[in-house]
């Protein structure tokens, strides 16, 4: 999806890579004040460590392939790439080895000169995409995982969590995602409280309608804690009528299945469903959501931050208008921190090559 922007045909280009578990993009831009040059493309998951190598080349020559014409690729100067999966803290890491090979190899593929090729993970390359390309303080990413790191030197030298669904991504969309189901079961068998997100959760894997426990007829009832198991909540809410035992474990039997049959990763999808009900005051999903804005915080805190360093933060849950973004910020403020939030890596490489290439990287 290459635009051209009429560069000088004379001036020097460098290319930047954001190379995610879902996409790749990529960004040409002038090598001498870093703004956008002639296109932008993008192609499948860059993930060094999971996506096979054959594969990676071909994603990465589709995306600087887009992004860089076929007359102008002669005057690249300067490539970098932020991979998932990949850390630029040291030469021999196996992600930063994949990424270095498939990155060469597209290169190569594509007639791209072997100028300077600078290899670092995604986060790091999000960090550098701040304003003034800064070279050390803390980075933070929530989108489907989630992990905190402290950059130093543009390299990261800290991790928090980042440990993948089964040991970790607390606060991500995963861990949210999860929490949802465990919510909806808890309800379903007496464990827990009330809330629509069982109706919500069992909709989304195809639960039969005539187990769903009708959430939409939910009303206030007493709140009382110690009122008669009639399907009234401590938080006041109403299951409806109609939820009997039987339904309940008709709903397990059919849900279970269901939720085991998809990767763990893809919990993240209901996410959104949790802010949905939490915007209509379900007490349990705004306490998940409570809860994901205090697992990141935790996990910024285990940085040892200064008040005042920067804090760059990526992914879907802290952008502009993001569920988790307002809560951070506040739990944030007694640190002497505030979110710097950027859309991706892509502009942080850019920023990388003109380094790479002896520029300022501003």
């Amino acid at each position: 999806m290459g635009n051209d922007l009429n560069q000088n045909s004379r001036d020097d280009l460098v290319v930047g890579l954001d190379a995610g578990g879902t996409r790749t993009r990529a960004l040409c831009a002038s090598a001498a004040d870093g703004r956008p040059a002639l296109g932008e493309g993008a192609g499948g998951p860059g993930n060094a460590l999971t996506v096979p190598a054959a594969r990676l080349v071909e994603h990465l020559t589709e995306a600087i392939g887009a992004a860089v014409p076929a007359e102008a690729r002669g005057r690249v100067v300067a490539v970098a790439g932020g991979f998932a999966g990949a850390t630029g803290a040291s030469p021999d890491d196996p992600g930063y080895v994949r990424a270095r090979a498939g990155l060469t190899a597209a290169l190569e593929r594509l007639g791209i000169p072997a100028g300077p090729v600078a290899v670092c993970s995604d986060i790091e390359a999000a960090f550098a995409a701040a304003p003034g390309a800064p070279a050390d303080g803390l980075a933070l990413v929530a989108g489907t995982g989630a992990v905190a790191m402290r950059i130093t030197g543009r390299r990261a030298t800290t991790t928090v969590d980042g440990d993948g669904w089964l040991l970790g991504d607390d606060g991500s969309g995963f861990w949210i995602g999860r929490s949802a189901v465990r919510a909806a079961l808890r309800m379903a068998d007496g464990r827990g409280p009330a809330t629509r997100l069982a109706e919500s959760v069992g909709r989304a894997f195809g639960v039969p309608e005539a187990v769903l426990p009708r959430t939409g007829l939910l009303s206030y009832g007493t709140g009382d804690p110690e009122a008669p198991d009639d399907g009234v909540s401590s938080y006041g809410i109403q299951a409806g009528p109609g939820w009997s035992p039987a339904h309940r474990e008709d709903y397990r039997r059919h849900l279970l299945p269901a939720v085991m049959a998809d990767p763990p990763i893809r919990l993240a999808r209901l996410a959104p469903l949790v802010v949905e009900a939490a915007g209509e005051k379900d007490a349990v999903a705004m306490a998940v959501l409570d809860d994901a804005a205090d697992q990141l915080v935790d996990a910024v805190r285990a940085l040892k931050p200064r008040p005042g360093e920067p804090l760059v933060a990526t992914g879907g849950l802290l952008g502009p208008g993001g569920p988790l973004t307002a809560p951070l910020t506040t739990r944030l403020h007694p640190l002497g921190l505030t979110l710097d939030w950027v859309a991706d890596g892509c502009r942080g490489a850019v920023a990388l090559a003109r380094l790479a290439h002896g520029g300022t990287g501003r």
